[in-house]
């Protein structure tokens, strides 16, 4: 199983969801992490890598540089994954069903200042065939951390298919976030928490992506 990020596709997707896109955000409340020792553990690694990586600006450069320095054998990324798995098993990473098992979602944490504002969210995706979830645009950029769950798991980003590793959509771009290869979760940070489901896949990209 792996957590999984966005990425664009300008073509049909076949496996596209069907679902009323006034309900897009199917986790209503942040994780109470008072309540879990582990969700506590994780906000503070999150937050070693946000006082690391807080001058930079999500895009291809940055998915470059997090994947060269913050791959699989860095210890951030380890603890990331490793975390977010254990809070899969507690219950409370990606426990709000989008489209049944397969799709879930729950915010760990609102932007806030312990967090250089950034909000913290998990997605589960699980298919071996290609699959799309919900449309959406990230206004200010997305950093995703790709949590594997299934060794040959994958997350689509802007700048194509990544296992183990990172994408990072840049301001302005907008996709379907898709999984192939089994299951992942996509432990995401959006800067100011910012996320629309206004975007149209027929919408022109920005020149960075």
């Amino acid at each position: 199983m792996i957590v999984v990020i966005s990425f664009h596709f300008q073509f049909q997707i076949h496996n596209r969801i069907t679902m009323n896109l006034d309900t897009k955000d199917a986790s209503p409340v942040e994780v109470d992490v008072q309540k879990y020792p582990t969700a506590q553990k994780l906000l503070k690694r999150c937050q070693d890598f946000f006082d690391e990586i807080e001058n930079l600006t999500p895009g291809a450069a940055l998915e470059s540089y997090l994947n060269a320095s913050y791959g699989p054998s860095n210890p951030i990324y380890r603890d990331l994954c490793a975390l977010t798995l254990q809070g899969l098993k507690e219950g409370w990473v990606a426990n709000f069903p989008i489209d049944g098992e397969k799709y879930r979602r729950s915010k760990i944490c609102l932007p806030k200042p312990e967090t250089r504002f950034f909000s913290v969210t998990t997605v589960y995706m699980e298919s071996k065939e290609e699959y799309a979830g919900q449309y959406h645009s990230h206004p200010y950029g997305e950093i995703n951390c790709v949590v594997q769950i299934d060794e040959g798991a994958e997350l689509m980003g802007m700048q194509g298919w990544q296992g183990a590793g990172w994408t990072s959509p840049g301001a302005g771009t907008h996709h379907y976030p898709q999984v192939r290869g089994g299951a992942l979760i996509a432990l995401f940070f959006l800067p100011a928490g910012r996320i629309s489901y206004k975007a149209k896949p027929g919408d022109p990209q920005p020149v960075a992506l």
